[in-house]
């Protein structure tokens, strides 16, 4: 009887929706030489969660790929730059997602996360999708004052924004 229990909670535990964070691309400000944008590259590679990154010379940013099911925190990706000498000025997140249901202005707790949906349409996420982070150290300011209006926006922690008092909320968009 207990393993009829056992597999039933596995199977309930498998069929929840659910994401995974595998990659990013990350748009650094302040980059002027070469130099700077080795000092990323270096800053980047040396974070525990991450299990590559390459340099696009191009177009100034960085291809990140996380290790598999390692928990992301955007707030230590933004600490790790900002202590490099630079801010990023937009971040845009790869995610694996499983029969998620977002809307908008609507909050999803999934890969760890809590993300509030903005200025998307109701549907049903699977696969591979991309999602900009509209907060306040991921945008440029022009950008971030768009959504600035939302009543968590300009701290991310607020029990009017976050389904869980005290919780991360990270504002993002499809």
């Amino acid at each position: 009887m207990k393993n009829i229990w056992l597999a039933v909670l596995l199977l309930a535990c498998s069929l929840q929706p659910k994401a995974q964070v595998t990659k990013a691309t990350l748009t650094p400000g302040g980059i002027t030489c070469s130099m700077c944008s080795k000092t990323i590259y270096e800053a980047l590679k040396k974070m525990p969660v991450i299990e590559s990154v390459k340099t696009n010379f191009k177009d100034e940013s960085y291809a990140i790929v996380f290790k598999k099911d390692a928990t992301i925190d955007f707030d230590d990706i933004n600490k790790t730059i900002v202590e490099a000498g630079y801010y990023i000025t937009r971040l845009k997140v790869a995610m694996q997602f499983n029969n998620v249901a977002i809307k908008n202005d609507a909050k999803v707790n999934t890969a760890g996360l809590e993300l509030h949906f903005v200025n998307v349409q109701d549907q049903v996420l699977n696969g591979e999708k991309v999602v900009t982070l509209l907060d306040k150290h991921f945008e440029t300011e022009k950008e971030f004052k768009k959504y600035a209006a939302l009543p968590c926006m300009n701290n991310g922690v607020s029990s009017t924004c976050s389904t869980i008092s005290g919780t991360k909320v990270y504002h993002v968009t499809l």
